[in-house]
């Protein structure tokens, strides 16, 4: 018999069930997943968006991306989780694989990859945590010290 898991354990668990919500296209999961608290107004911005207040017209913007995307996959990294009473924080990066549009009807177009920073903060409702705010803001350049090793590098 395995030990209880933690609250952080719980909010990973929230959190990856988020980005799998989104590779399965699942409008359903999606809604479960997201706060549902007349006191409480959920927020989201997908990169390149403004923001978007309200749980209709945050679920709204996921159903229309998965509708429109064919192919997306997720890769998380650099996950941080911190806990502090009922709200969660977690930072990571998504690393997305997604399908850009085909000339060809049915057909997957070539993959297209991405790297987004977000920030999901999460409450705990009765029926475990939900996503109360997600903020996604695409990577444009590298990190400094990431600069500094290339230009160590011979050749760089």
């Amino acid at each position: 018999m395995s030990a209880a898991r933690t609250d952080a354990e719980r909010v990973e668990l929230a959190n990856t069930a988020l980005y799998e919500a989104m590779e399965r296209g699942d409008t359903a999961a999606m809604d479960r997943l997201w706060l549902d608290d007349p006191d409480t107004e959920v927020s989201c911005v997908h990169p390149g968006w403004p923001v978007l207040r309200g749980r209709s017209e945050v679920l709204r913007s996921y159903a229309l991306i998965m509708a429109s995307t064919d192919y997306i996959q997720f890769f998380l990294t650099d996950v941080e989780i911190a806990v502090v009473g009922d709200t969660a924080l977690v930072t990571c990066t998504e690393n997305i694989l997604s399908g850009a549009p085909s000339e060809t009807e049915g057909e997957l177009g070539p993959l297209v990859g991405q790297l987004v920073v977000a920030t999901n903060v999460f409450r705990r409702a009765g029926d475990g945590w939900k996503v109360w705010s997600h903020h996604g803001s695409p990577v444009l350049a590298g990190r400094e010290d990431e600069e500094e090793d290339d230009a160590a590098e011979p050749g760089a």
